[in-house]
């Protein structure tokens, strides 16, 4: 047997990155939340090829100074922990891993302020000077170009941009006073104005009757928070992709949560039907744990039976607010954005 060796930053960071970038909606995700935690009230997000040709996040957010621009696509450097603690997270992104992750196997080219920085293939060039820019720009090409094995794995354009679609809705329902856009080979297919409300952002994503037919709620128990809009049982579905759930602003595909949703439902929905909801849970950061998943798409509560109860009472109120009020069962809104000439299957909501 060869000897035991450590292996090279470049493989570690190419490992790391099929952590955390698996497809291109989860470079996105990353760096959407990127934009968020720098304070961003406006969203620019540009794709070719499904995102796999160009990927471009550009925000007007505070920015990176350009000394701190060899810091940012290093692994485990971060602006968003204030010790060593993982207790108290109260940003998006926290690891340090998303930028060194997506550089290690694409083009990536981080312009902040009046500077850039370039990494292909997990090699990093020197900073240099770059036009003024407000906020930061971060563009992606060829993702995956340095790991071939992974990018032959890629689906379709239209099935990773119907991807991409979903994360960057699922992140603008969360954040509606941000302006968020979103275009393909130059085509818009997103312009989303700031909201004052998540109602007004649920209406132009989710459409007009789902609002119409959902109840608003607002529940609280001791330190735990829960609004959002809970839909009349005859608004169902057979699959749960119009179910929206966010624990502290993030979205996620959390089993507590998800049984819950049914529980509330079970004496008015038939068994394999899924009413549309819309539910944002606030949890005080040392109660939940959202370090368990590299993506950060699952989360732990510390009492995960408070969570569960406090859902499933406001739904069951609420469903019974709503009980009769609609006679029959209204269509969600279609599937994400893909062309015509394809028919690429919806994808999951959470």
């Amino acid at each position: 047997m060869p000897p035991i060796r450590l292996l090279s930053p470049a493989v570690v960071n190419r490992i790391a990155a099929g952590e955390v970038v698996e497809r291109p909606s989860a470079a996105l995700k990353e760096l959407l939340e990127n934009a968020l935690d720098a304070g961003a009230t406006d969203i620019r997000v540009a794709l070719e090829n499904g995102g796999k040709s160009l990927l471009v996040v550009e925000d007007n957010g505070h920015g990176i100074a350009a000394d701190e621009l060899p810091l940012a696509v290093e692994r485990h450097a971060t602006s968003k922990l204030t010790d060593d603690q993982l207790v108290d997270i109260r940003s998006f992104g926290f690891r340090g891993e998303a930028l060194p992750a997506i550089g290690a196997v694409s083009r990536l080219t981080l312009t902040s302020r009046n500077s850039a920085i370039t990494v292909s293939g997990g090699i990093v060039e020197p900073v240099r000077p770059a036009p003024p820019h407000s906020g930061t720009r971060v563009e992606v090409r060829d993702l995956f170009y340095a790991t071939p094995a992974r990018l032959k794995f890629l689906k379709s354009d239209a099935s990773e941009l119907s991807a991409c679609v979903a994360v960057f809705e699922k992140q603008a329902l969360a954040q509606p006073q941000v302006r968020f856009t979103l275009t393909h080979h130059g085509r818009s297919l997103r312009t989303l104005p700031s909201a004052a409300t998540f109602q007004e952002r649920a209406t132009t994503l989710l459409g007009a009757d789902f609002v119409a037919a959902s109840k608003e709620i607002n529940a609280v128990r001791g330190d735990l928070k829960l609004r959002g809009l809970v839909a009349s049982p005859t608004f169902n579905k057979a699959n749960s992709t119009s179910q929206y759930v966010y624990a502290c602003g993030r979205p996620v595909n959390d089993r507590v949560l998800f049984s819950a949703i049914r529980a509330g439902y079970a004496d008015v929905l038939s068994h394999g039907r899924y009413a549309a909801v819309l539910l944002f849970l606030d949890v005080p950061p040392e109660q939940v744990d959202v370090n368990v998943h590299p993506a950060k798409i699952e989360v732990r509560f510390s009492d995960a039976a408070a969570v569960k109860s406090l859902v499933i009472g406001a739904i069951r109120e609420a469903v019974t607010a709503t009980a009769g009020a609609f006679a029959h069962a209204l269509p969600l809104r279609p599937a994400s954005y893909a062309p015509a000439t394809t028919s690429a299957a919806p994808q999951r909501a959470m």
